[in-house]
């Protein structure tokens, strides 16, 4: 039977971190895994390039029932602690935009870097490998496996959400914490594109396919970000689509400022004077794709010259571009989503050590746990330092 100190199911980015940063503590530690790979999601995030962390991590970046209980991790082992670990690995990197850093080549590079640590650390790596049970034994667990029966003193659930199933996603760490008596907050898809059915604006996002508009803002329940949003045929995406996703609950509406950084109404006046007899699609041909301005016009208001508005017209244009409300039918779920939110809640395990405050010896890393960062590296960040804090204590 092997009996290693440690066992972590799930080689994602928070049981390599927790793996690698264990057994350099000098613990023997089995990391398992069902996929044929380790790294899946790492591999694929970031359009291939692995958005890794944010230079502006901070605790409000994060949502969860508890919203303390990231701070304690997030202290410990910082952007910047593994911002070192890249450069230590020579893994060039860049900044994309507000903080986000991408690899410069691909994400296997990142990848790459924490099976080299885990190797030199010497974890033991098990693909392909299936856990049918877990129990409680005198000094910690024991496990059946596709390998075996294993036993170890520490047992990390690092498995990660429900998200992008055709990666291996599963609610595995969801039922190891619910066999051993933890709560589990209500779980639905994060960071993930609305679809719409109201046929007007169905028709409006299809004919828009694959246009981008740049820095909007949109608004749901007291949160706004701004950011690019993006048309498809099936509703709205892009990074502030995904971003206000997180905090929108079906039924609610959404505000788009298509335009938030120009004062429309004085615009359209000062339009109105030094442009009377150009056309109001053709000005807005300016600021959007002279498609998007021309299917505006058509769905929203008769395009005419400028000169033949009266102000009322004019101030309530203003108010359909910059107060666009919508109220999607739903969103493309976890197929596509980035995330999880919602799980094992966070109030039963001990934000210092990442155990379990119900069964000694299991701790919960990662995705699993209620604690879901914005869109831009802040997940990733999440993996690592909860990886890293409970590799202090396993």
């Amino acid at each position: 039977m092997l009996s290693p100190q440690v066992v972590i199911i799930g080689a994602g980015a928070a049981g390599l971190m927790c793996a690698m940063t264990a057994a350099a503590r000098g613990r023997s530690v089995l990391l398992l895994d069902h996929a044929n790979k380790a790294g899946k999601k790492i591999l694929m995030s970031g359009g291939g390039r692995c958005n890794f962390t944010n230079m502006y991590c901070e605790p409000g970046n994060f949502l969860s029932h508890n919203p303390h209980f990231c701070k304690s991790a997030l202290a410990r082992f910082t952007q910047w602690d593994f911002i070192a670990l890249v450069a230590k690995h020579g893994v060039p990197y860049h900044e994309k935009k507000l903080g986000q850093l991408f690899c410069d080549n691909k994400s296997s590079d990142i990848l790459a870097m924490l099976l080299d640590e885990c190797q030199q650390a010497g974890v033991d790596l098990r693909l392909d490998t299936s856990v049918s049970a877990i129990e409680r034994a005198d000094t910690g667990y024991r496990l059946a496996t596709s390998l075996g029966a294993v036993a170890c003193e520490s047992l990390v659930i690092a498995t990660g959400g429900l998200s992008i199933p055709t990666l291996g996603a599963s609610g595995f760490g969801y039922q190891v914490a619910r066999q051993f008596g933890h709560e589990l907050l209500p779980t639905r898809a994060g960071l993930v594109p609305f679809t719409l059915t109201d046929p007007q604006l169905k028709t409006l996002c299809t004919e828009l396919s694959g246009t981008s508009v740049e820095d909007c803002r949109v608004s749901c329940n007291g949160q706004s970000f701004v950011e690019n949003i993006l048309f498809t045929h099936r509703g709205l995406s892009g990074p502030a689509i995904l971003q206000i996703s997180s905090y929108w609950q079906p039924g609610d509406t959404v505000s788009i400022d298509l335009l938030p950084h120009i004062d429309l109404p004085e615009w359209l006046l000062e339009q109105q004077r030094e442009r009377p007899n150009s056309e109001l699609k053709t000005l807005l041909g300016e600021l959007f794709t002279k498609k998007m301005a021309g299917l505006l016009a058509e769905h929203w208001f008769a395009s005419k010259p400028m000169k033949q508005y009266p102000a009322a017209e004019l101030k309530a244009i203003a108010e359909r571009l910059s107060d666009w409300q919508l109220v999607p039918a739903g969103t493309e779920g976890y197929r596509t989503a980035e995330v999880t939110l919602g799980g094992v809640d966070t109030r039963e395990v001990s934000s210092k050590t990442l155990e379990s405050l119900k069964s000694p010896g299991l701790y919960f890393v990662g995705e699993v746990l209620d604690v879901t960062g914005h869109l831009g590296g802040f997940n990733f960040q999440w993996a690592w330092a909860s990886g890293y804090a409970a590799a202090q204590y396993v």
